[in-house]
């Protein structure tokens, strides 16, 4: 057994493929350049070319756009089993930034080794467009939300994509899940204000569907929550194997 067996990436490529020995030990020799970053402390910058991409392998990252006025949109959050900078090391000029929100652990990942994988195992090659055509796909449904959904739709929809993600790769269920982020990341996300997202949180825990306390979210009422939000989880196509 090797330690990609077990890792997070794994977990999740393995929503789409099954995994072989060989795919397995190419991942294995992608998690090889292990960091640490502080939180805080921008990994990758917006503009920046020439940079690696990573592996997050324990934490959370935010990753955002900086505006002219110093204000800044949170695009997402990526969690253990995410790339960092993927698009941006094929693109080769990064169109936005990533923060740890946490001290993270992530594995280095040189365009070459990169680009090596994919020509020994096109089937991992696959994998991995997979996850970033997940990736976009929420990208989508987050617009849809700033765009159409309501503020209570839209932190219900939030939470519960956070809660499947990380489900997959076994640190999250429907009962609840460990969350580092504070309101003024949710603020920066859902496009409110501070102020908005502590009334809402409160509406919600009065409503009895969901708690986000002392960084953890905790789900009294998940289907109620899923009815709240719209929430369809087909997008995050978590149901199993396509490649076998």
């Amino acid at each position: 057994m090797t330690s990609a067996e077990y890792s997070p990436l794994t977990r999740k490529l393995s929503a789409f493929v099954a995994l072989s020995d060989v795919e397995l030990a190419v991942l294995e020799r992608l998690h090889q350049r292990r960091r640490t970053f502080v939180a805080g402390r921008d990994i990758v910058h917006q503009g920046q070319s020439a940079q690696a991409a990573y592996i997050l392998s324990a934490g959370w990252v935010c990753s955002y756009k900086l505006q002219a006025d110093g204000t800044r949109q949170i695009v997402d959050f990526q969690v253990p089993g995410d790339f960092l900078g993927l698009r941006s090391v094929l693109l080769r000029t990064s169109d936005h930034s990533f923060e740890p929100v946490v001290d993270i652990e992530a594995a280095e990942v040189l365009t070459s080794d990169l680009l090596d994988a994919f020509v020994q195992t096109p089937r991992l090659a696959t994998a991995v467009l997979w996850a970033a055509s997940r990736d976009e796909a929420m990208v989508v449904e987050h617009l849809v939300g700033i765009g159409r959904r309501d503020a209570e739709a839209r932190m219900a929809h939030f939470l519960l994509e956070l809660g499947s993600r990380l489900a997959l790769v076994g640190i999250g269920s429907k009962e609840g899940f460990d969350c580092p982020l504070t309101q003024y990341h949710l603020a920066d996300t859902l496009g409110l204000s501070a102020v908005h997202i502590n009334r809402i949180l409160r509406q919600l825990r009065e409503s009895g569907l969901v708690t986000f306390r002392d960084g953890h979210v905790t789900f009294h009422d998940h289907r109620g929550l899923v009815s709240l939000a719209d929430f369809d989880p087909a997008y995050l196509d978590q149901t199993g194997p396509l490649l076998k």
